[in-house]
C-alpha cells in the first residue's frame, strides 16, 4: 500500500472513539497498521471491525504500567515494531477551586499526566531498542497553554503534557525519535457534550448554552471537528517532520496564536 505512512505500524491510546479514531482512520489511509488501544476492549474491537484490514484491537490501561507495556508487546508480536505513538487517552473535569476533590485531580493525573509520560518511556524504550527511531505524538490542549476558570485541574495536567513533550522532545531526539504535540482548541463531540454538562451545572446555563458561546468565539467561526486534527496527527508521524522536535502545534482555528 502507498501512502505517507506506508509500511509503518502505529498505536493510538484512546482511540475507540473520537478524536483517536478519527486518528487512526487517517493513519490507516495513508498505509499505516493502527493499534487501537483502549481501556474498553470491547469497544476497541468494533473500531477495529468498522475501521477494516490494518486495524486491531489492544487493551491498554494507561494509569497501569504493567498493561502498557503488554500493549506495546502486542504490537511488536502482531506487527513486528512500533513506529508511531499517539498518547491521545484523556479524562476531563471541571468546577471550582473550592470543589476540587482529591480523587478528581488523581484520576485526570493519572490518565492525562502519568499515562502520557510513562507510555512515552514504554515506546522510548522499543523504538531505541529497534535501533530505527520513531515518532511519538502526545495530545495537549489550549487549556494547557492559560488557565481557564473552573479547569485548574484538566488545565496543569495539559500544562504537564506540553512540558513533558518538550523535555523527553530534547531528550529522545538522539535516539532518533521525535516527540512533538497537538494542541487543540475545542473540538464538537461526545468530549465537549460533556463539558457543556459540567458548565450547565456550575455556571447556571442551559445545556448547550456553553457550547453556543465558545463556537461563537472561535476565530475560525465554528467549532473544530475531529477530522481537523488528522492532517497534523499525519505530518508529525511522517517524514516530512523529521527536523521537528518538541513542539507543540496549535490546531485551534486561530484560538490561540505561539
Amino acid at each position: 500500500m502507498t501512502g505517507r505512512l506506508a509500511g509503518k505500524s502505529a498505536l493510538i491510546t484512546g482511540s475507540a472513539r473520537g478524536i483517536g479514531k478519527h486518528f487512526a482512520k487517517g493513519y490507516l489511509s495513508e498505509g499505516a497498521q493502527a493499534a487501537i488501544a483502549d481501556v474498553n476492549l470491547a469497544a476497541a474491537e468494533k473500531t477495529a471491525a468498522e475501521l477494516g484490514q490494518g486495524a486491531y484491537a489492544v487493551h491498554m490501561d494507561v494509569t497501569d504500567p504493567a498493561s502498557i507495556q503488554a500493549a506495546m508487546e502486542a504490537v511488536v508480536e502482531k506487527t513486528g515494531k512500533i513506529d508511531i505513538v499517539i498518547n491521545n487517552a484523556a479524562l476531563f473535569t471541571a468546577s471550582p477551586t473550592v470543589e476540587i476533590t482529591t480523587q478528581d485531580f488523581e484520576k485526570l493525573y493519572a490518565v492525562n499526566v502519568f499515562g502520557t509520560l510513562f507510555t512515552i518511556q514504554a515506546a522510548a524504550k522499543q523504538m531505541i531498542a529497534q535501533g530505527h527511531g520513531g515518532k511519538i505524538i502526545n495530545m495537549a490542549s489550549q487549556a494547557g497553554r492559560r488557565g481557564e476558570p473552573y479547569v485548574a485541574v484538566y488545565c496543569s495536567t495539559k500544562a504537564a503534557v506540553i512540558s513533558i513533550t518538550q523535555s523527553t522532545g530534547l531528550d529522545l531526539i538522539k535516539h532518533g525519535i521525535n516527540v512533538n504535540a497537538i494542541s487543540p482548541g475545542v473540538v464538537d463531540g461526545e468530549h465537549w457534550d460533556h463539558v457543556d454538562s459540567l458548565f450547565a451545572k456550575w455556571e447556571g446555563k442551559e445545556l448547550g448554552q456553553k457550547k453556543k458561546e465558545v463556537a461563537a468565539g472561535v476565530p475560525f467561526g465554528r467549532f473544530g471537528k475531529p477530522e481537523d486534527l488528522v492532517g497534523m496527527a499525519i505530518f508529525l508521524a511522517s517524514d516530512d517532520a523529521e527536523y521537528v522536535v518538541a513542539q507543540t502545534y496549535n490546531v485551534d482555528g486561530g484560538q490561540w496564536m505561539s
